[in-house]
């Protein structure tokens, strides 16, 4: 099965699969730390206030981690087109000015307004992306844009 993919919500949840995963266990040893205590008396020598106090910062800490691990960081404020594989791909300025639009979810219709030109050269223009890039569809292109970082 050397062309198996996992399908694309899984492509989403998986890098939050570890950070679930050690939450969950760490959950699990809490459980049974306290069933472990429990059955060995400890429980009965304190009083039940000191427990539920370290039972919930134990649950705040973990919160806080697991809060942290699963936050996505904020990207890099300042964006550097990728001149290297803007020549590769051997893009126009025009192109490039359409891939803009593309991206700002504009028509076809309002491309050729903005660019002064006519529909089928904004056609043709979307269509040599599609070809360069590798896509079958917009939303595909400025994906692959955005990977390559040549939008920001």
């Amino acid at each position: 099965m050397a062309g198996w993919r996992l399908p694309k919500v899984l492509n989403d949840v998986a890098p939050m699969a570890k950070p679930v995963a050690l939450y969950a266990l760490a959950l699990a040893a809490g459980a049974f730390v306290l069933q472990w205590l429990q059955y060995n008396y400890v429980a009965k020598v304190f009083a039940p206030e000191i427990y539920i106090t370290l039972i919930a910062l134990g649950f705040t800490g973990l919160g806080i981690w697991a809060g942290y691990r699963l936050t996505p960081k904020p990207a890099p404020s300042t964006f550097e087109r990728n001149e290297a594989a803007l020549k590769s791909l051997g893009l126009t300025d025009r192109e490039c000015q359409i891939l803009h639009l593309l991206a700002a979810g504009h028509a076809n219709k309002e491309i050729a307004r903005a660019l002064d030109v006519s529909p089928n050269t904004v056609k043709t223009h979307i269509a040599n992306l599609f070809q360069k890039l590798g896509a079958e569809r917009r939303t595909q292109a400025i994906h692959k844009a955005r990977e390559l970082r040549l939008i920001p």
